[in-house]
């Protein structure tokens, strides 16, 4: 497997989403005690999508690559659940919200792509007779 960490528009987005998710953490955990629980949910969820990105770069095999990809869409897939919750109870503005789940949807639908090709290209090899 070739990894190109930097160039990696996934590692990348998965990034500064995270970045995005502690900052927004950070922001509101000072607001209401009362629902830290739903703030430390976001905070999880959201940074462990790039935690599981930058896991699979040192996947042990195709199939481990493309779990650890499963895992943070099952991860960004919660984060947009939380999203909407805070958003639906008012915590989080129309622009607020709008903002971050564009950036989680992106993310979606790249980890959605990317898990497609490592399972084509693993079937297309596999078929082959190069199965790694």
């Amino acid at each position: 497997m070739n990894y190109k960490r930097e160039g990696s528009i996934l590692h990348i987005k998965s990034y500064a989403f995270a970045v995005r998710i502690t900052k927004m953490f950070l922001h509101f955990s000072g607001n209401d005690w009362k629902l830290m629980a739903i703030y430390k949910q976001v905070l999880r969820s959201g940074t462990s999508i790039s935690a599981n990105v930058h896991e699979s770069e040192f996947a042990q095999s195709p199939s481990d690559f493309s779990f650890k990809l499963q895992i943070a869409l099952k991860e960004a897939n919660e984060t947009m659940n939380w999203l909407n919750l805070l958003h639906d109870t008012d915590i989080l503005s129309d622009k607020e919200f709008d903002s971050m789940a564009s950036d989680c949807n992106e993310l979606i639908a790249l980890l959605v792509s990317s898990i497609k090709t490592v399972k084509k290209n693993y079937k297309t090899e596999k078929r082959m007779g190069n199965e790694k």
